[in-house]
């Protein structure tokens, strides 16, 4: 149903992408849920599961969706948003590196595309809770919190002061499957029906 040419091409887009983003920004960085959703389209292309194809597309669409009106609003009126893309327009990083992150334009968009070939599989919702549960402690343990990796220090750039740290990060775990993955997990299952099995 995935044509051969679509699984080669974003196979080979990950090869490329994932050693440079190891040497400019380090492992950690392959924690964040659209890195996480970028590598496991791969398998899921390969594989054509429609299981794989709803966890990534539950973790990221609202977030690519934010990501993308901050890019767009800064880039076609120079105002900066909400912060989410600020570093594809900081010129010390280097331009192709910048220009690899315009995955996130992408990736919503082929996963879209997914959706309607494979279905939706209801069971991501349950699937990519799990996967939270995992990815965000060790979000907070094993990443450095200048990267703020998946916001397990707060929103925005400093990391919040309010509420101790781990209890932020409880929060956060009860915030994104609720807030961000079950709106989602409603609306995809509407639109995309069940997937075949």
């Amino acid at each position: 149903m995935i044509p051969l040419w679509l699984k080669i091409a974003d196979t080979l887009f990950v090869y490329l992408i994932v050693p440079i983003y190891w040497r400019r920004y380090g492992p950690a960085n392959f924690l964040w849920f659209s890195d996480v959703a970028l590598l496991l389209t791969v398998p899921a292309l390969w594989l054509e599961s429609p299981l794989l194809v709803s966890m990534m597309a539950l973790a990221v669409a609202l977030p690519e969706l934010a990501w993308n009106i901050d890019f767009f609003v800064r880039l076609t009126t120079g105002v900066p948003l909400l912060g989410l893309a600020a570093y594809m327009f900081d010129r010390r990083i280097p331009r192709f590196v910048r220009s690899l992150s315009l995955f996130h334009v992408g990736l919503p968009l082929l996963l879209i595309w997914l959706l309607y070939r494979l279905g939706y599989d209801k069971r991501a919702f349950l699937a990519q809770t799990v996967v939270a549960i995992v990815i965000l402690p060790l979000s907070y343990f094993f990443s450095d919190p200048r990267q703020n990796i998946n916001w397990v220090y707060g929103f925005g750039e400093k990391p919040q002061t309010r509420i101790p740290a781990l209890w932020f990060l409880i929060f956060l775990i009860l915030l994104f499957p609720l807030a961000v993955y079950l709106p989602t997990h409603l609306v995809l299952a509407k639109l995309f029906g069940s997937a075949i099995r």
